[in-house]
């Protein structure tokens, strides 16, 4: 019963997303108590990451590792860029404009897997580029954020840093180990992963909303056509420039999703740590958005891929 409630919570997770969110914008007060524990909740979805790592996800790196370079490299140049090219387009306010910035800079999500697998694309590939783009972000991360932001606001690469470490790094590792030692109670439970990220996500989205109600009232339909912009973009741009790089096809596809997909949940979570729960409100509508933008360009992909193979079966 758990697991098919868990598969239905992951499937419908936009639908969760945007129905709390509704509900945190107009009962604030009832949601505001869970801004105290942003971080635990990122953590607990990048341990449950952790446990469903292992070195087989990094075998791609070894096998092909042009393509996985090409995936992190365009995941941390063509997203931040878009972000500043937005931001300076749309003359957006300082917390908003770093907020931008800021989900830009994170790294990919691990719901680009699924995408990318729905799209019928190389998903060794999504996997790989998702687990080292993670393993870079403390590093990368605020340094990007840094270097395009810091004309905005006070940024602290160093604080940054130790807290992509604490809520990211760590629980992966923990749930690593936690892996290897109890491999086969870590097997039972994996499938019930999923409710427990929506579960968590959805509590993130929920503390922004309530905490910036003024602010999304304010902005929040400009803030929307950016997110979405944002995210077309890194998808488009994705795709060409693999194609650029004569990446094939399913490869395209794997890269094209993965950089218009952030790990929105570390961008809320840095914004509401560092910045001003405005700043964590672009991040919570990209985590509300590409659930609906992915699952459409996925299915647009599978069934080119469908029509193509009945194509040369009656040509057969």
């Amino acid at each position: 019963m758990l697991v098919k409630v868990s598969q239905f919570a992951g499937k419908t997770f936009a639908i969760w997303v945007l129905l709390f969110a509704f509900f945190a914008f107009l009962f604030p007060d009832s949601f505001l108590w869970i801004a105290s524990y942003i971080s635990i909740l990122l953590g607990i979805v990048m341990f449950g990451m952790g446990m469903t790592l292992s070195l087989a996800d990094f075998s791609e790196l070894a096998r092909r590792p042009k393509s996985v370079i090409i995936g992190v490299i365009l995941q941390f140049t063509l997203m931040p860029s878009i972000a500043y090219v937005l931001v300076k387009i749309f003359q957006l306010p300082p917390e908003i404009a770093l907020g931008v910035i800021l989900v830009g800079s994170c790294p990919g999500g691990t719901a680009s897997n699924v995408m990318t697998y729905l799209a019928k694309g190389n998903t060794a590939l999504s996997v790989a580029i998702t687990s080292v783009s993670t393993l870079l972000s403390p590093l990368l991360t605020p340094a990007i954020i840094y270097l395009l932001a810091r004309e905005l606001l006070t940024v602290s690469f160093f604080a940054m840093f130790k807290s992509i470490i604490t809520i990211v790094i760590l629980p992966i590792i923990l749930g690593l180990i936690v892996k290897i030692l109890l491999k086969q109670q870590v097997e039972k439970a994996i499938p019930m992963m999923p409710l427990v990220s929506v579960v968590a996500i959805v509590a993130i989205v929920a503390a922004v909303v309530a905490g910036s109600k003024e602010q999304i009232i304010e902005t929040g339909l400009l803030i929307f056509v950016i997110v979405i912009l944002h995210n077309g973009f890194g998808y488009l741009l994705g795709f060409l420039f693999a194609k650029l790089f004569k990446q094939p096809y399913s490869n395209q596809k794997a890269i094209s999703i993965e950089v218009g997909m952030q790990n929105s949940g570390l961008g809320a979570t840095l914004a509401t740590l560092h910045f001003s729960p405005i700043a964590a409100v672009p991040s919570a509508i990209f985590s509300f958005w590409h659930n609906i933008s992915g699952p459409i360009l996925a299915t647009y992909w599978a069934r080119k891929e469908t029509a193509k193979a009945n194509d040369e079966k009656n040509k057969q």
